[in-house]
Order: structure tokens, then C-alpha cells, then sequence
């Protein structure tokens, strides 16, 4: 007949290895967000229903070192006349022509169809068509009326090296968090 046995020192490793794998999962999630991502806060209601004021937003920084920014994408970019940041959603990519009439944007003489971008009442820069530089991006606010972006002369067109990155995830609210399309 044998009888359990207590050992101290097993329970004290069992303890010490789970603190162990704690302290690595931690210490690999700190990295991956301050070497990839970062963190904005929305401000201004120009990205709403998409975005709110005040919502917190991960900002995906290297996505943009490996691909380049895609029609649609919510970016976070560097505005030239302020050097404050924006969000806003890219509609015109490099070297198309982009003009608002009608309440429509048109891409190359053909009209965008996506929901996201509404009826634009103000075509602003845009009202004749805007030819797009080699590395020139047409931004628009998800809330066209209440949004100052490319159609503005104080933002205009937004060069490729002010992009910071694509806003990936809303984190707070905690009830709309999720990805952001």
C-alpha cells in the first residue's frame, strides 16, 4: 500500500511556471501593439455611423509597410497645414482622376456605388475632375456633411507618406467593439 505523498517543491514549480507564462504572454502582447500598432482617439463626428467621437481605435502601422492603402480603408494620416492627425476613408488612389457630381463621386468617369459614401452635397476641389499624383490619395468622411477633407483646400490631396496606417479595430466603446470595415 502507498500513500500519497505531498511535495512542496512540485506545487512551488507548477506555481512558478504558470507566473512564468503569464509574464511571456504579457510581455508578447506589450510588443506586438507598441511595434505594430497604435492607438487614436476619434474626434469630430466626420466617420459617423462608421466611427463616434470618442471612440478608441487600433491603428494598424505595418500594414502599410508590406501593402499599400486600398479603396475604402479608414486611415489615419498626418494633416499638412495643422501636422495634427485624421481619419478619414480613401476613395481616389494614385493616378485617377476623381470628381464629385450630382452628389456622386466619380472615379475615372464612372461613379462609385458604395453606401458608406452617401449623397455628398458639396463637391468643393472636386466639383471639376482632380487628377491624383503618383503617390496622392482622395479621402472622404463617412459623414460627407460635416466631414473637411480632400475636398478642402487646407487638406486636399493626402500623399502617400502622410498615411500613418489603417484603422484596424475599435477597442472602446466595449459595446461596438470589432473590426472596422
Amino acid at each position: 500500500m502507498t500513500a500519497f505523498k505531498y511535495d512542496s517543491n512540485s506545487i512551488m514549480r507548477s506555481v512558478i511556471r504558470i507566473i512564468v507564462n503569464i509574464i511571456l504572454v504579457i510581455s508578447a502582447a506589450w510588443f506586438i501593439v507598441y511595434a505594430f500598432l497604435n492607438q487614436t482617439i476619434v474626434s469630430g463626428n466626420s466617420m459617423t455611423p462608421v466611427l463616434d467621437a470618442g471612440d478608441i481605435c487600433l491603428v494598424n502601422r505595418l500594414g502599410y509597410d508590406l501593402g499599400k492603402p486600398e479603396r475604402y480603408d479608414v486611415i489615419l494620416f498626418e494633416r499638412s497645414d495643422t501636422g495634427k492627425t485624421n481619419i478619414k476613408r480613401i476613395v481616389g488612389l494614385p493616378g485617377e482622376a476623381v470628381q464629385i457630381s450630382a452628389g456622386l463621386v466619380y472615379i475615372n468617369g464612372e461613379p462609385l456605388m458604395d453606401e458608406r459614401l452617401g449623397v455628398i452635397a458639396l463637391a468643393g476641389l472636386a466639383d471639376n475632375e482632380l487628377e491624383l499624383g503618383k503617390d496622392e490619395y482622395f479621402v472622404i468622411g463617412d459623414n460627407s456633411d460635416s466631414s473637411e477633407d480632400s475636398r478642402f483646400s487646407n487638406i486636399g490631396n493626402i500623399r502617400r507618406q502622410s498615411i500613418k496606417g489603417k484603422l484596424w479595430m475599435r477597442i472602446k466603446p466595449y459595446n461596438k467593439a470589432g473590426l472596422i470595415r
